[in-house]
């Protein structure tokens, strides 16, 4: 559900590194997780961030959300800067439940002595603006809109309730503060085929219901290509290619994009490539961080461009970090 309004959520070259900081030694042990990542979501938008572990899509999240503190680059919601905000500021935008992240683990997330009715209803009692009785209300409102009832669910501990039980107690905690925009990291990695459909059935009719934007993380494209009106595809922390989700998987402009559906049997496209057929030989030396295009070390088509010219550029109105966007598939053998 693609809109032509301005962006909700705006980020703009975010830098993000993890470690001391304060000396210049500290600086220089700093692990870089995001450079220069930039994503735009719109009102009633479904965005996909996809890549490998450790390719920095949490991170982007929680930095988005006020949970990090980018080193650089610019986060706006609702046309209002957060990176520039103080602490007391940054914990009463998060208080309001504009924003709400939906965790990846709903037995790390959920307090096992809580009840179902408890945890739903906890956001709102950080909020402080309804009364008990209210919160109660609105929890039972809210599970059952994720298709739990409260007089069978509501009294019920996270123990007693299946996987895809859990992960909908998770959604409904998610947007019991009717939020405009929900993060949901990696929802259905850890549930059966059955329960990932219900749940990513569940997030498209909430959007639709609620004008929900949503932004979901995931390192399996078959999970994106059913609800995401487009995805990003994250690589060591770099934005390599983003775009509409049917282009971008039926005709990936950038080799690592190339890889990761050529992986993904359940994504077909013009590629039907081997994954082997994209991967660079296994002698091939990593060049330094810093230097050039980051997938090059894993690239088969890098050259010294690559090496030494890390550039942005566009190919069929797509975003794609790759110099050879348009011409490295002639060099297939």
């Amino acid at each position: 559900m693609t809109t032509t309004s301005e962006p909700l959520l705006e980020i703009g070259g975010l830098d993000v590194s993890y470690g001391r900081r304060g000396t210049v030694r500290a600086a220089a042990r700093r692990t870089r997780v995001l450079t220069g990542v930039g994503l735009d979501v719109r009102a009633g938008d479904v965005v996909g961030v996809i890549g490998e572990t450790g390719s920095g899509k949490t991170t982007l999240a929680r930095a988005a959300v006020g949970l990090v503190r980018p080193d650089a680059g610019t986060v706006r919601f609702g046309g209002r800067e957060l990176t520039g905000l103080d602490r007391r500021a940054l914990r009463a935008f998060r208080r309001s439940g504009q924003v709400q992240y939906m965790f990846q683990d709903p037995l790390r997330s959920q307090d096992p002595d809580l009840t179902v009715r408890r945890i739903v209803a906890e956001p709102l009692a950080v909020a402080g603006t309804l009364t008990r009785r209210e919160r109660a209300v609105r929890a039972d409102e809210t599970l059952a809109l994720v298709g739990l009832e409260a007089d069978r669910f509501g009294d019920r501990v996270p123990a007693q309730l299946s996987g895809g039980q859990r992960q909908r107690v998770s959604l409904a905690r998610a947007i019991v503060t009717r939020p405009r925009l929900l993060f949901s990291d990696e929802p259905v990695s850890a549930l059966d085929a059955s329960n990932r459909n219900l749940v990513l059935a569940l997030l498209d009719r909430l959007r639709r219901e609620l004008g929900l934007a949503v932004v979901v993380i995931s390192h399996d494209l078959s999970s994106l290509a059913g609800i995401a009106d487009r995805v990003a595809v994250l690589y060591r922390g770099r934005l390599v290619e983003q775009g509409p989700i049917g282009e971008v998987l039926q005709h990936p402009r950038h080799p690592y994009t190339a890889l990761l559906t050529a992986s993904a049997p359940s994504v077909r496209g013009e590629h039907r490539l081997l994954p082997a057929q994209l991967r660079a030989p296994a002698e091939r030396a990593p060049w330094p961080d810093g230097t050039g295009c980051v997938f090059a070390p894993r690239c088969r088509f890098a050259d010294d461009t690559c090496r030494t010219e890390p550039d942005a550029i566009h190919a069929a109105g797509r975003a794609v970090a790759c110099h050879h966007a348009g011409t490295w598939r002639e060099r297939l053998n």
